[in-house]
């Protein structure tokens, strides 16, 4: 039965009373950017350092830089060097960098990991903070989000510049362009000097370009890709040692990971569902994920419910065969044979990595970053 206009309101009025009792999250539109001429908003945010900050910790810096930034974005990775630097051309001259990471790691997806080894919880930041050796504060805003929903920052990275008075001058972008040594147009800089020299920031307000923050309420994306991911198909292939050969060359365009495995082999696959998560943040670039289990013949069957058991939906081969041996020579001469066993091949056959036994994921992840780029071309 159709509604008439009379009753239109009262069924509007109820479905926002279910939205709202419901506990739906506002959108992310409603988290508007701090203007120009606004007051800072007070934090209170752990740092990767083990110490809190408050507005209050950087009190006697002349100016006050806070940066919203993260693990994970290839953009916020392109600028890490240049924030580093920034604190140390401007340090001594009274100005105070802090970099607040806004993203909630339960809702990045593995797919957004692609450009990274890292996804953005705090115990990850704490790794970055270390291997990039940064030279400013790095505070976790995630678990709340409170801040960032204060200050409104719309990508990551995003620049907020406040004077003496934390009255905001500058927001917006660190300067035109990601691609490193690319940059024509300085615009944090110039603010920056244009401040400390006691004259009007020429240009107070830029837009800014990186990936979107992270915020919880994008947590059912999460929820969907894994459902997603883990209906895929999986199978297997048998393969003979021409195969395997053919495997070790790499005659393609792809970084290849090659996973030696067995099904009597625990450690192999105890670590089966690193690799699972290792395919699903790099397999949307030139990366692909290989694997290779040596059972010998007749267990078929027991390879592929192992695969599927893991949702190992790769490219599975199954060398059902006795020639061991040879299958060592033809994958990797270098390979005294146990398993597990991991290579990494670049595209025309070159070996970048290998690991005998278990894999460190992050190093794993490393290697494979370094291989494909952290950034975008």
């Amino acid at each position: 039965m159709r509604a008439s206009r009379n009753t239109l309101p009262a069924v509007l009025a109820v479905a926002l009373f279910l939205f709202v009792s419901l506990g739906a999250t506002a959108p992310r539109d409603d988290y508007k950017t701090l203007e120009v001429g606004q007051a800072a908003p007070p934090f209170s945010l752990p740092g990767v350092d083990g110490k809190t900050y408050t507005l209050d910790s950087f009190r006697s810096a002349e100016l006050l830089l806070v940066i919203f930034t993260c693990n994970h974005c290839p953009t916020a990775q392109a600028y890490e060097d240049r924030i580093k630097t920034l604190v140390t051309d401007y340090g001594s001259r009274g100005v105070a960098v802090v970099a607040i990471s806004p993203n909630d790691p339960s809702a990045v997806r593995l797919d957004e990991l692609g450009y990274t080894d890292l996804s953005d919880t705090f115990e990850e930041m704490q790794l970055r903070a270390e291997d990039k050796g940064y030279n400013f504060p790095y505070l976790y805003d995630g678990e709340t989000q409170s801040v960032s929903k204060a200050y409104g920052p719309v990508a990551t990275p995003h620049a907020f510049l406040f004077d003496k008075n934390r009255t905001l001058q500058y927001v917006g972008r660190i300067d035109d362009e990601e691609r490193i040594g690319k940059a024509k147009k300085h615009d944090l800089r110039e603010a920056l000097d244009a401040m400390l020299a006691g004259k009007p920031v020429p240009n107070a307000t830029t837009k800014t370009f990186g990936c979107s923050v992270k915020w919880a309420d994008k947590s059912g994306s999460v929820e969907r890709a894994l459902a997603r991911w883990q209906a895929e198909p999986v199978s297997v292939e048998p393969i003979n040692i021409e195969g395997v050969r053919e495997l070790a060359r790499n005659d393609t365009d792809k970084l290849r990971v090659i996973n030696v495995w067995a099904t009597w082999c625990g450690p192999c696959v105890t670590e089966m569902p690193e690799f699972v998560d290792i395919n699903r943040m790099y397999r949307g670039r030139k990366f692909e994920l290989i694997t290779l289990s040596i059972d010998g013949p007749g267990v078929e069957a027991d390879v592929l419910a192992t695969l599927q058991r893991n949702h190992v939906s790769t490219k599975n081969y199954y060398f059902g065969q006795e020639e061991a041996y040879d299958l060592i020579e033809a994958l990797d001469p270098a390979w005294q044979g146990p398993i597990p066993y991991t290579i990494l091949i670049k595209p025309g056959g070159e070996v970048a990595f290998r690991q005998v036994s278990t894999i460190d994921p992050l190093e794993l992840k490393r290697e494979i970053v370094k291989q494909i780029g952290r950034y975008y071309d």
